[in-house]
């Protein structure tokens, strides 16, 4: 347990000619509630942290007596020791968003795969070539048949996921590496235009922004 913050008042009582000093005060104290792994801000990297739950109490000699109100809590990062609002959980950390980007293209190229002709030879290879690219480098043509077998809807989420986690100008180039994977085995056909708006959807981008990053795409690989 720790204390945050403390204000004290002295009140000396006089019997005679013995006095007595009484100190009291409102302190809040912190108790860990719970401990894991996030990205501090201040650090600039993935940290161990505290969450840390605060409760204000009126104490008599700098000891707490009597509790008196919860005071929310907090995220405190073991290495610099700052504090930070809870929310700051939600964010991903480095390690997470490292994992999310290879799991994003591996999941955009099976969508794009499904709708075209998953047993094409160019295809699967620029598959492979796509998501090797972003970090996954053991990924092989037996990693391609597994991701096939999946559900549409986890493939969703993984896209998202890793949309979640890029710029605008990221996900256009995301985007027309997923564009590439549908040309190779020549030009789009409509179920491969509707799968790549459909990543496009995932990632976050607008119907016409998705149109835009095909037709450039296309227009370049002729």
């Amino acid at each position: 347990m720790a204390i945050f913050r403390a204000r004290y008042v002295g009140l000396r009582h006089v019997w005679g000619e013995t006095s007595v000093l009484l100190i009291f005060g409102l302190s809040v104290f912190f108790r860990t509630i719970d401990e894991g792994t996030f990205h501090c801000h201040r650090c600039g990297g993935d940290r161990a942290y505290r969450r840390r739950a605060g409760r204000r109490w009126f104490t008599l000699f700098f000891l707490p007596v009597i509790p008196l109100g919860r005071v929310g809590e907090v995220i405190e990062c073991r290495t610099c020791r700052a504090r930070f609002q809870a929310s700051v959980l939600r964010l991903p950390t480095a390690h997470e968003m490292a994992a999310a980007l290879p799991a994003g293209m591996r999941a955009a190229v099976g969508l794009v795969l499904r709708a075209g002709d998953p047993t094409d030879p160019a295809t699967r290879r620029r598959a492979v070539e796509a998501v090797r690219g972003y970090g996954e480098h053991n990924y092989d043509d037996s990693a391609v048949e597994a991701d096939l077998r999946l559900r549409e809807e986890f493939l969703d989420e993984e896209v998202t996921r890793a949309g979640g986690q890029l710029t605008v100008e990221a996900r256009e180039w995301f985007l027309a590496q997923v564009v590439r994977v549908a040309l190779a085995d020549g030009g789009l056909s409509d179920a491969e235009r509707q799968a790549l708006h459909r990543v496009a959807g995932d990632l976050g981008l607008s119907p016409a922004h998705a149109l835009g990053v095909i037709v450039t795409t296309e227009g370049a690989a002729r």
